[in-house]
């Protein structure tokens, strides 16, 4: 995953420079041309509703589990047959309008509530962690690309040993020593933000030593102004195409990380709901309750599906030049039949 989407931040900052170019950065010609761009691809609006929807389901999910009367710790073993080992009682594991999902096998605890805060943990998490990575990585990288011979070699091998790190098996070995006592939700946001911050680092590296020798740059420098004030006003504006599209990779990649970590027993532990602890405790039930299985799997698998399209919208409305590797939703093949109509009209 994280070959991937280094290849896909590279690819998008490698067509263009879009930092080069205003109209590929909103703020340079203004958001409106943006946003047409982005209205045009309808699989990336379709992707923003799904992660609108999903984001608003984890902000109001206290909201949405007072509103079905359960809450996600609630043991219920009533509603569980201890004689076949914990199945939910009733079909559709133990659907009815107390229960709208059903309850957990062993456990009875309700599936909806668990599902619904699930999303507030596993999103939370990607999030900040993903704010995190951008906003070391984007400092090192400016740092390293403004500051002279030594700076830049010294934050470049810094860089390339956190780049070489592998992710898991730190996380891995990092969270496995940490008191049980630290809450776990921000251990593991903390572990992956500070720890696979490399590759957002390498890629503002690249594109500011691009920036810093256009002619406006040079004006601001031998106009006195210091180097942060030249990275504040001058570089930051046209980094904000690739750092956006990387940004926008990241989240499902965060999102894959924490689910591998929970599903491995180092992640948020119970009674804390997440989509990976979930698939981890259903990996034994999905004959018997599939229910219990699928749906946080799917959860999963949507959420990084809406996420990934997105980013890659975001990445071809930010640079126009740059075409969609999605051919759903984008109108490719309306323009290769308008493309195709000019060839004959000029034969």
């Amino acid at each position: 995953m994280s070959e991937t989407v280094t290849q896909a931040a590279v690819e998008a900052v490698a067509v263009r420079a879009p930092g080069t170019d205003p109209a590929s950065v909103p703020g340079a010609s203004g958001a409106r041309p943006f946003w047409r761009r982005l209205r045009a691809q309808r699989a990336a609006l379709v992707a923003a509703v799904v992660v609108a929807l999903l984001v608003l389901v984890a902000l109001a999910a206290p909201l949405l589990t007072a509103l079905e009367g359960q809450d996600p710790t609630t043991y219920h073993p009533s509603l569980i047959d201890s004689a076949r080992g914990g199945v939910p009682i009733g079909p559709l594991g133990g659907v009815s309008g107390e229960h709208w999902l059903g309850v957990e096998p062993q456990t009875g605890r309700d599936l909806f509530a668990r599902l619904v805060h699930g999303a507030r943990v596993s999103l939370g998490v990607a999030l900040a962690a993903t704010v995190i990575q951008v906003a070391i990585g984007v400092t090192l990288g400016i740092a390293s690309a403004l500051g002279n011979r030594w700076v830049d070699q010294l934050l470049s091998r810094i860089t390339d040993v956190f780049v070489a790190l592998p992710l898991m098996i730190m996380s891995l070995a990092l969270l496995a020593i940490v008191p049980a006592s630290f809450p776990r939700p921000l251990l593991v946001t903390l572990v992956i933000g500070l720890i696979s911050w490399g590759n957002i680092a390498k890629v503002v590296r690249a594109q500011t030593l691009t920036l810093k020798n256009l002619d406006h740059v040079s004006a601001a420098r031998l106009s006195g102004w210091g180097s942060w004030r030249i990275a504040r006003r001058e570089l930051l504006p046209g980094l904000a195409g690739p750092v956006i599209t990387y940004a926008a990779l990241l989240v499902p990649q965060n999102i894959t990380v924490e689910a591998a970590l929970s599903f491995l027993g180092v992640g948020v532990k119970p009674p804390t709901p997440s989509w990976g602890q979930m698939l981890t405790a259903a990996d034994v039930w999905y004959q018997a309750a599939p229910q219990y299985l699928l749906l946080p799997a799917a959860a999963l698998f949507v959420t990084v599906l809406a996420l990934t399209v997105l980013g890659d919208g975001v990445r071809t409305a930010l640079d126009p030049r740059a075409a969609s590797r999605l051919r759903v939703g984008t109108g490719r093949r309306r323009e290769n039949r308008a493309a195709a109509a000019r060839k004959e009209e000029s034969s």
